[in-house]
């Protein structure tokens, strides 16, 4: 068994953006929150869209799920998603989790359309594999910090740093390909390796 999931990777361009707006945040965060918050930022190599979540997954299913994707998205165009808002999960006032995604507005267009159609084809698959359906609606996010404890320290520091009230402009992430990874828990933190991709119409 492998612990594994199915995501687009990021260009070096966009984890650099990344990176900096981390850096940001640690500066303008770490002298509000000081020891009240637990956080943990998220390596920019390792931050990606994860498309779903496999979990325990059989190895000898890695080459037919290949082949099963490869045909469900080989009708699906590349997306462009610009990397426009930070948020949070749950709420604001006392996140769990930082994320950068698209902009509402986005949101509501053709491309998010698309998107969650491509989502649709490979929670379809999943399905067929014996993975459970996904019940809550797709929200296209990358994850930049975790905080594990003092969460309500950490939202009303946020709201005064003034950064998740401000447009951002981090670049697009493409979503040209679908990679599978495989994850393995360490100590320093997980670690991912591609065991294939499949690209998408361009």
């Amino acid at each position: 068994m492998i612990r594994a999931f199915l995501a687009v990777e990021l260009n070096e361009v966009v984890r650099g953006e990344l990176a900096k707006l981390q850096r940001e945040l640690k500066q303008r965060l770490d002298r509000e929150i000081q020891r009240k918050a637990r956080v943990s930022w998220v390596q920019p190599a390792s931050i990606h869209l994860t498309l779903k979540f496999l979990g325990d997954t059989d190895e000898q299913l890695v080459g037919a799920l290949r082949d099963a994707v490869e045909q469900a998205i080989g009708s699906h165009e590349a997306v462009s998603v610009p990397l426009q808002r930070l948020g949070s999960f749950p709420r604001s006032q006392s996140p769990r989790v930082l994320w950068v995604g698209p902009s509402e507005e986005w949101e509501r267009g053709d491309g998010a359309k698309r998107l969650a159609e491509l989502h649709q084809s490979i929670e379809q698959i999943c399905e067929g594999f014996g993975f459970a359906r996904e019940t809550k609606p797709f929200n296209p996010h990358l994850t930049l910090v975790r905080i594990k404890e003092g969460e309500r320290s950490v939202g009303p520091a946020l709201a005064k740093s003034g950064v998740a009230d401000r447009p951002l402009t981090l670049g697009l992430l493409v979503v040209g390909a679908v990679a599978l990874m495989k994850s393995e828990l360490r100590p320093t933190g997980p670690v991912y390796t591609k065991l294939w991709e499949v690209r998408l119409r361009e």
